[in-house]
């Protein structure tokens, strides 16, 4: 599903984030990154979601090499992935139906599949009533599972998370975990860029730790 096979990624400014850095990670299968901030994994997720392509090396994800896919492709390649941010990125302006809505209206879909899939994202998250509040009527943890709602909204084969749980305390972190954990359980692949320790250690995925741009899995 997702495969790096001896990367590099090298910045103009001379910054090498990444170094000879390989691993797989399989369909249907959670893995958490970790590592120190700088340590390579935002860089590693960048490459995954075609933010930016590799110096070096071949990135496969969904069986296409990314460094070979032509830039009009890139919007129909992201469609397939859903990206789950730290900061949420929600708009401030606009009621929860429509920041869930917004992969759905930017891709087209029919209006009254557009209801059916929102509500059942709000579903899965927890948040089925809430579809009319403005993001600054929730809580963090709830604004966190209106960005994982958009994330899931078009049915993903690979939903990726930076440091999802960074603004949240242990126990809303860990119902946020939860969330991914039941994705993973319907086969969707699960990638989360993590600093928390004890949250990996307490959901005991596979772990690729991320240290000076290479990598041990």
């Amino acid at each position: 599903m997702i495969s790096f096979d001896h990367v590099f990624k090298r910045y103009p400014n001379g910054r090498e984030a990444l170094r000879d850095v390989s691993f797989r990670v399989a369909q249907g299968e959670m893995v958490f990154l970790t590592g120190r901030s700088g340590a390579g994994k935002s860089s590693i997720l960048k490459l995954v979601t075609l933010l930016e392509r590799p110096t070096r090396g071949k990135v496969a994800v969904n069986g296409q090499d990314t460094g070979a896919l032509p830039s009009r492709a890139i919007p129909a390649f992201r469609r397939r992935m859903g990206v789950v941010f730290q900061d949420h990125q929600l708009l401030a302006d606009r009621p929860v139906y429509d920041n869930v809505a917004l992969p759905l209206i930017v891709a087209d879909t029919p209006f009254r599949e557009i209801d059916r899939r929102v509500r059942a994202a709000l579903d899965q998250v927890g948040l089925l009533g809430r579809e009319k509040s403005l993001p600054v009527e929730l809580s963090i943890g709830e604004q966190q599972r209106v960005g994982i709602a958009r994330a899931v909204v078009g049915k993903p084969a690979i939903l990726v998370a930076d440091e999802p749980t960074g603004n949240l305390d242990h126990d809303l972190a860990r119902d946020v975990m939860r969330l991914f954990t039941r994705f993973q359980e319907v086969g969707v692949t699960v990638l989360i860029a993590s600093h928390d320790e004890t949250l990996v250690r307490e959901f005991a995925q596979r772990e690729i730790h991320v240290q000076g741009g290479q990598v041990s899995a």
